[in-house]
């Protein structure tokens, strides 16, 4: 079962004093369930359930400490509990598992993820941030401008079924709108199902994949055997109809192509940083382009750089935090694992360099194995002043662990120098204070900040960002 968020440590479980088979439910784990003690201090995570409420359950699962529930009855309702937006939303049979907190208000989302950032740092890299940093936060709902939507023709219905998976469930929930998606996508979503069932190939199209830049809305059709021509007319009017720009995908992401080659390019803009950011449509870029452009505004404002200073973006992806860092930087070396997508980071830089009226910094894109750092390549790629770490889940164990090797192991240095701060963005608060743990540890950094993105309203994803600074660096006043 996930962590708790917060446990009590009173001895006496608060659903002693309760009626027979009533539980208080304590905390709420980063799952969305809420926790409660049985009278023997058995841990119970109670699906449906939030802070403060008193509940009647169904047990569906039992283990020795622990057990699995389902809130069968509410006795008394946490203020906190709103009404979710989304009909789709619940425990019930064929509910959509795409959100797992509508139930909860906004705010408290939020605190929840805090507070999973802070336990995570605290219990698993014993560190604490010196300063908590004000969430990030933007709309609620229409954010979600990238998913993989899932086709599934039903026989026994007669129809085709095009969403999210059921909760905790591999079949396709029977969605016919999406808050969390733009509303012009929402509004797809039934005109979609109409479409794919008149198809030759309704019974081998799996998979559909959303990508919307600021003047494009793309579709990437999955499609396991050839589309007819009668089919690729149907997409072809289907897109003209409706506005959107079809792709296909045959076999793996490298065969995803244009339906007709000539079309509108896919991007969007950091126009605080006159930075335009053109992607295909499986790229990775952020899902929420709200909060990103925020993300990448806070990023460079707390990693402070000075129009002398090198810098380093590890796990550059397209670029998103390079091209804006070459807007304030001396000298910018952006570093990703895939060689096509150093290609493309290029392509971006060349693309933003033109007609600008300051020119960006000489900034490079270079291939490695960000999995397989050693202290001689950190060496290598020469020193920076500052660091931008934005890792996948996996976060950037091989990175810090060279950092902190040189760290302990001067003489291997020469005259190469460690970042005086990194601002580390993540979007998995175990691996990020698992690597905080290395920084504070064994690297010699303090934990100056740390606090979450809400990227994900609604969801259980924690994505944060945390400010490390050598402890020989002044203190900022």
């Amino acid at each position: 079962m996930s962590e708790a968020c917060s446990t009590s440590s009173s001895p006496v479980s608060p659903s002693a004093a309760l009626p027979e088979g009533w539980l208080a439910i304590e905390s709420l784990d980063i799952e969305a369930q809420g926790i409660a003690h049985r009278p023997d201090g058995k841990v119970v995570f109670v699906e449906g359930a939030l802070p403060f409420e008193q509940v009647s359950v169904s047990v569906h699962r039992r283990k020795n400490n622990w057990e699995a529930a389902t809130a069968t009855a509410i006795h008394r309702e946490s203020s906190q509990r709103v009404r979710p937006s989304c009909p789709h939303f619940g425990l019930h049979a064929g509910a959509c598992g795409g959100c797992k907190m509508q139930h909860l208000h906004e705010s408290a989302q939020v605190a929840i993820k805090q507070r999973v950032l802070e336990d995570n740092l605290w219990h698993l890299g014993k560190v604490k941030t010196e300063t908590v940093l004000r969430p990030i936060q933007g709309p609620a709902w229409g954010y979600r401008y990238r998913a993989r939507l899932s086709v599934r023709y039903v026989h026994k219905k007669g129809e085709v079924l095009i969403g999210f998976h059921e909760r905790k469930s591999r079949y396709v929930a029977d969605m016919q709108v999406c808050h969390v998606l733009p509303a012009h996508v929402s509004d797809l979503l039934l005109p979609l199902r109409a479409l794919i069932f008149e198809m030759d190939a309704r019974e081998t199209c799996p998979q559909i994949e959303l990508a919307c830049g600021d003047e494009v809305t793309a579709l990437v059709l999955r499609h396991l055997e050839p589309l007819s021509e009668d089919d690729l007319a149907r997409l072809r009017a289907f897109g003209q109809q409706h506005g959107v720009q079809w792709w296909l995908q045959a076999k793996g992401p490298d065969t995803v192509k244009l339906l007709d080659e000539a079309g509108p390019v896919l991007s969007y803009a950091l126009p605080e940083f006159g930075i335009s950011m053109p992607f295909r449509p499986t790229d990775f870029t952020q899902v929420n382009p709200y909060i990103n452009r925020v993300l990448v505004s806070r990023a460079l404002r707390l990693l402070d750089v000075q129009d002398h200073e090198r810098v380093i973006d590890w796990f550059c992806g397209l670029g998103n935090f390079t091209l804006p860092l070459a807007t304030q930087a001396a000298e910018v070396l952006g570093i990703e694992g895939s060689e096509a997508l150093v290609a493309r980071s290029r392509q971006n830089l060349a693309g933003n360099q033109a007609g600008r009226t300051r020119a960006l910094a000489p900034t490079r894109f270079e291939v490695r194995n960000l999995f397989e750092m050693t202290a001689e390549q950190l060496v290598a790629d020469g020193a920076a002043d500052k660091w931008l770490v934005d890792p996948p889940r996996e976060g950037a164990f091989s990175l810090v662990k060279a950092l902190a090797d040189l760290h302990q192991q001067p003489e291997r240095r020469g005259d190469w120098r460690p970042p005086v701060r990194i601002v580390y963005v993540s979007c998995n608060p175990a691996t990020l204070a698992r690597d905080a743990g290395l920084l504070v540890h064994q690297a010699g950094y303090r934990c100056l900040d740390a606090g979450v993105v809400n990227m994900f309203p609604h969801t259980a994803h924690v994505e944060s960002m945390a400010v490390f600074e050598l402890d020989s660096a002044p203190v900022r006043g």
